[in-house]
C-alpha cells in the first residue's frame, strides 16, 4: 500500500472575525479561503471578485478582530489530516473545505499534512500507524475500521485531539464527529421511491461496506423507512461494492438482469456512476426510480434527463471547514465541540439543480 503525502506548509495568516468572513462568503456564495485572500491582498482572486468583496465587506461593516489575534498570536498548529482517494468527487472537496478553513482561521501559523489512504475502511489504520500519528496536536481522520481504530485510542496518556469527518465510530475516544445524517438520508431516499413507485416492485440498495457506520446507519434509515412508508416495495438484499467501481457495476448488473421488474434503485455512496452504467445497460434508464448520493458534474446530465429522481448532496465542503474549525478552535483556546454533529443532507432535483450546479466546488447553498 502506497501512501501519499501532500504538506502545506506554515499558514501565516493576518487574522480577521471568523463570523465576518464566514458571513461575507454566504452573502456572496463564495468559499471563505477566497474572501480572506480578498480581504488581505493575497493573490488568487479576479478583480470582480476583489471588488464585490470589498463591497460586501463595507456593507456588512466587517472589522478585524484583534482581540483573537492577540490571544492566538503564538499558537502553533500541527494538524494531520488523513482521508481516502476514492471516491474522489467527495473527499476532494472534503479536502478543500479544510484548506479553505485553515486559509481563513485567525491562529498565527497553521502546520496541515495531508496523508492519503486507498479507500473508506482500507488502510487508514495503516497511514495512521505510518505517520506516527500521535506526534500531531489534533488529527482529522475519515474512518472506516472500527474494531481498529477503538484499539489505538485507549491510553489515556494520548495527547493528540481526534476529530472525525464522514462517518463515525461510536465507541471510540473522538473529539467530535461530523458528517451527515445518515439515518435521514436513507429515510429520505426510502420516502421518494415510495411517493414515485406505486406499484408493487423490489428496490435494490447499493452501499459500500457494511462495517462503515456511515454506510450502514444509511441502510437502516432506508430499510425502516421503506417498510412502514412504503410498504407495496420490497428492499433486495444490500450489494456492497467496497467502492470499487468494477464490482459495484458488476453487481449491479447481475441484479438487474436477475430482478426485471426491479421498481427502484438507491445508492448510498457517492459511487453512483458503475450503477448508472449498469442501469443503462441493462435497458432500464428512464425506467426505474433511481436515488443517488453526492452531487458533482458527471451526475449532472442524469439528473437534468431524469434519470435519476435525485440526489442526496452530503455537503463535503461544509463537513470539511466544520472539523477544521473545532479542532482549530479546541486547539487554541480550548472550547470543546458538540462530540456529534450530524448536518441535513440537500434534496437535490431536476426543479432545483440549478441552485447548485453553479456551486458545487462551492457547497451549493451556503445556509445549512
Amino acid at each position: 500500500m502506497s501512501i501519499k503525502t501532500c504538506r502545506i506548509g506554515r499558514v501565516n495568516e493576518e487574522p480577521s472575525q471568523p463570523a465576518g468572513i464566514r458571513q461575507i462568503a454566504d452573502a456572496l456564495g463564495i468559499s471563505i479561503g477566497t474572501v480572506d485572500r480578498a480581504l488581505h491582498s493575497r493573490p488568487g482572486v479576479s478583480p470582480k471578485t476583489l471588488d464585490r468583496v470589498l463591497k460586501m465587506a463595507a456593507k456588512l461593516k466587517y472589522r478585524p478582530n484583534t482581540a483573537a489575534r492577540n490571544l492566538r498570536l503564538n499558537k502553533h498548529l500541527h494538524i494531520g489530516v488523513f482521508l481516502p482517494q476514492q471516491i474522489a468527487s467527495f473527499y476532494d472537496p472534503l479536502r478543500e473545505g479544510i484548506r479553505d478553513a485553515a486559509a481563513a482561521w485567525t491562529g498565527s501559523a497553521i502546520d496541515l499534512v495531508f496523508y492519503t489512504y486507498p479507500r473508506l475502511g482500507e488502510g487508514e489504520f495503516e497511514a495512521l500507524k505510518a505517520a506516527n500519528w500521535e506526534r500531531f496536536d489534533g488529527i482529522i481522520l475519515a474512518p472506516g475500521s472500527p474494531n481498529k481504530l477503538a484499539s489505538i485510542q485507549r491510553d489515556p496518556r494520548r495527547n493528540t485531539a481526534v476529530t472525525y469527518v464522514s462517518s463515525d465510530v461510536p465507541r471510540s475516544i473522538r473529539l467530535t464527529s461530523i458528517a451527515v445524517d445518515a439515518v435521514a438520508s436513507g429515510g429520505i431516499a426510502a420516502e421518494l421511491l415510495g411517493y414515485t413507485i406505486s406499484r408493487p416492485a423490489p428496490v435494490a440498495a447499493f452501499t459500500g461496506d457494511l462495517k462503515i457506520q456511515d454506510h450502514a446507519d444509511k441502510l437502516r434509515g432506508f430499510a425502516a423507512s421503506l417498510a412502514t412508508l412504503a410498504p407495496q416495495l420490497s428492499l433486495l438484499p444490500a450489494i456492497e461494492s467496497h467502492d470499487r467501481p468494477k464490482d459495484a457495476h458488476t453487481a449491479a448488473l447481475g441484479v438487474f438482469r436477475k430482478h426485471t421488474n426491479i421498481g427502484g434503485v438507491y445508492i448510498n455512496t457517492a459511487n453512483s456512476l458503475p450503477v448508472l452504467r449498469a442501469v443503462e445497460e441493462a435497458g432500464l434508464l428512464g425506467k426505474v426510480k433511481i436515488i443517488t448520493t453526492d452531487l458533482f458534474p458527471e451526475l449532472v446530465p442524469f439528473i437534468e434527463s431524469g434519470a435519476v429522481l435525485a440526489t442526496l448532496y452530503q455537503r463535503p465542503l461544509t463537513q470539511g471547514r466544520m472539523v477544521f474549525e473545532a479542532l482549530a478552535r479546541y486547539l487554541t483556546v480550548g472550547t470543546s465541540p458538540d462530540r456529534i454533529t450530524r448536518l441535513a443532507p440537500h434534496i437535490v432535483l431536476r426543479s432545483n439543480l440549478s441552485l447548485f450546479t453553479g456551486f458545487i466546488s462551492q457547497e451549493g447553498p451556503a445556509s445549512p
